[in-house]
């Protein structure tokens, strides 16, 4: 008996992310193969995310009563990146609920059409202090998220 399998990950394309990111690489990104570490992109998805949001005034970090926590994450790779060379990170939303969001992420050579990795997180947003999830996003933080859907 076969398993079926699903269809092979493909490179996503410029158009399919609302907002650009820059993110300049480091000489430390670079492993011993001579290109980007696979775990410096999940780094670059947490950066890319986060900083919108906080850039927007939908996340404060400091002084919000709201913090999303990762629940889940993965990444398909395509070709790779390296030092020195700036990365542009695209986002979009790919679901939107009512205490989670997943956030799809493509990260691009600079100037490329199609991304070099693609990959999502799941955030659940909970209270602060005690760590449960709201019953509603925030109605600041749900007006970006909307944009990026």
């Amino acid at each position: 008996m076969t398993t079926p399998t699903s269809a092979r990950p493909q490179a996503q394309p410029r158009s399919a992310f609302k907002v650009f990111r820059t993110i300049t690489t480091r000489w430390m990104d670079n492993d011993a193969y001579g290109h980007v570490n696979n775990v410096v992109y999940y780094s670059w998805f947490d950066t890319a995310v986060n900083a919108h949001l906080i850039e927007q005034g939908a996340l404060d970090i400091h002084h919000g009563d709201t913090i999303g926590l990762v629940i889940e994450t993965q990444c398909n790779y395509f070709s790779p990146l390296a030092f020195p060379q700036t990365i542009e990170a695209g986002i979009r939303v790919a679901k939107l609920g009512s205490s989670s969001v997943r956030y799809e992420v493509g990260l691009f050579a600079q100037g490329a059409e199609l991304c070099a990795a693609h990959g999502h997180f799941v955030h659940v947003y909970v209270d602060k202090e005690n760590r449960r999830p709201v019953k509603a996003l925030p109605l600041n933080l749900k007006t970006v998220l909307e944009t990026l859907v």
